[in-house]
This record gives structure tokens, sequence and C-alpha cells, in this order.
């Protein structure tokens, strides 16, 4: 059993090395595929967790197999149960935190539906001018028509009804 945790620690530690050297070509390569298998819902076998678990697993089960008097299987239970506690540590303390906060600045149309912005360049009734709106942590100029058939002046709070043809169409915000 020996082996078999020796085995587990130093596959851990190659994927760390390898992650770490080759870590953006490797991605490159194999990028494709794994996103092809579209497992996003399964956060908890990301890398970071599933071969740190592994890594954890063959760690401990040297420890305990070497500088303890436990049997076989209190050793294989123990190195399974630090295993297990400290990847959901990981994944509860860093990873999932991480997911969470990932941020991009890339948004879509009709995500703009409803929200408040303001009027930069005069709207006029038939004609076209500009909003500023909020989207995320930063500001995006759009084309813009009314609803309300009157006229928009620069300063005023709107909110955009919908959008077409990539014009937002808004009306006042009271």
């Amino acid at each position: 059993m020996l082996e078999f945790y020796w085995m587990c620690l130093i596959s851990g530690v190659l994927f760390a090395v390898v992650s770490i050297v080759f870590g953006d070509i490797l991605g490159d390569i194999f990028g494709g595929f794994f996103d092809s298998l579209s497992m996003d819902h399964l956060d908890f076998l990301q890398p970071m967790v599933l071969v740190g678990g592994i890594t954890l697993f063959g760690g401990s089960g040297v420890m305990l197999s070497q500088y303890t008097r436990l049997g076989p299987l209190a050793a294989i239970i123990i190195s399974l149960i630090i295993s297990i506690a400290i990847s959901c540590l990981v994944f509860f303390s860093y990873v999932k935190p991480m997911k969470n906060c990932e941020n991009s600045t890339g948004f879509s149309m009709k995500d703009l539906v409803g929200k408040i912005g303001e009027v930069t360049v005069p709207i006029p009734v038939g004609g076209y001018g500009e909003v500023v709106l909020k989207v995320g942590g930063s500001q995006t100029n759009q084309i813009a028509a009314n609803l309300d058939r009157v006229d928009i002046p620069s300063g005023v709070r709107v909110v955009v009804g919908e959008t077409k043809d990539d014009v937002l169409y808004v009306f006042r915000y009271e």
C-alpha cells in the first residue's frame, strides 16, 4: 500500500510542476477537447481540488504508514478523511469564491434592457442620440432612440426599454 501512496503523492507533485511550467501550452492544445466536455456545473472536479485531493491522500498515507502504528485500513480511512476535508476546504475557500468573482467587460445588447443610463447626446424625435450606461465595472456609450416620441435632452436619466439592430430604445426615467 505504501507504493500506492507514493504513486499518488509523486503524480500529484508532477502534475503541479507540469501545470506550472507547461500550463498555457497544454491548455491551448487540449482546450478544445476539454471545452467540448462542458463540465462547468461540476466545480468540485476542478484540477486544483481533484489532483490536490489525490496528492493529499498520498502524502498523508505515506506519513501515517511510516510514522504511526496504524493498520493499513485505518491509514486508508484517515488519509481519505484528511484528503476530503482539505479538498473541501480548498474548494469552498478558494475555487468557488474565485469562480464567483470572475468579472468580464463583455455584455450582450439584450442585457441592457431595463438598465438606467444618462443621455450624453440629445435624442430628437425620430432621430438618434447617445446614452451612457454602467455595465459591470465599466461604462459603455450606446446609440439610442426614444420610445416616448419626445425630445430627450442631455443629462436626463433614461431606462432602456428594448434593443433592436444595435440601437437602444429608451424612455425617461421618472
